[in-house]
């Protein structure tokens, strides 16, 4: 191999690349109109999201682990996040009845009332920072094929 090869980017990096650059960039210009609109970060808004979708009946509630998984953060930062959340009134925490060990959190009316407000700016940014990413020509493919998806909604 020559090094021109071996140093040369695969095809897959660059995608992986682009790909990164398209996530950075909607985050970052969801993340702005959040807070400016409603003084929340995008992971906090994930949260609420994740939260506010759980329901009463078996299966219904998400451990903190999987609440970790769902806003892809460690469980440390989770329950960082929580706390936070919780102490501006948004969430309430709990204790299994079944598992004493195990502790749920519910959006409350607040924060559900914060997230019926936020979702029109968060959905608006988001569709906003795909048009932007669609006018480039190495990221319309991967707006496109995100367009395409059908994630059951």
């Amino acid at each position: 191999m020559t090094a021109t090869t071996d140093s040369a980017p695969t095809r897959l990096a660059q995608s992986w690349c682009a790909l990164s650059v398209l996530h950075n960039r909607i985050e970052a210009h969801v993340e702005r109109a959040l807070e400016a609109g409603h003084g929340l970060s995008v992971r906090e808004f994930s949260l609420l999201d994740v939260l506010s979708r759980q329901h009463p009946g078996e299966g219904g509630h998400l451990r903190m682990a999987q609440v970790a998984e769902a806003v892809v953060l460690s469980q440390s930062a989770t329950t960082r996040l929580v706390t936070r959340l919780e102490d501006r009134g948004l969430l309430t925490r709990y204790l299994c009845a079944t598992d004493r060990r195990g502790i749920y959190t519910d959006v409350g009316e607040a924060g559900l009332a914060l997230l019926a407000q936020a979702r029109p700016t968060h959905d608006e940014a988001l569709r906003q920072a795909l048009a932007d990413a669609a006018a480039e020509p190495e990221l319309a493919p991967l707006v496109k094929a995100l367009e395409s998806l059908d994630c059951g909604a």
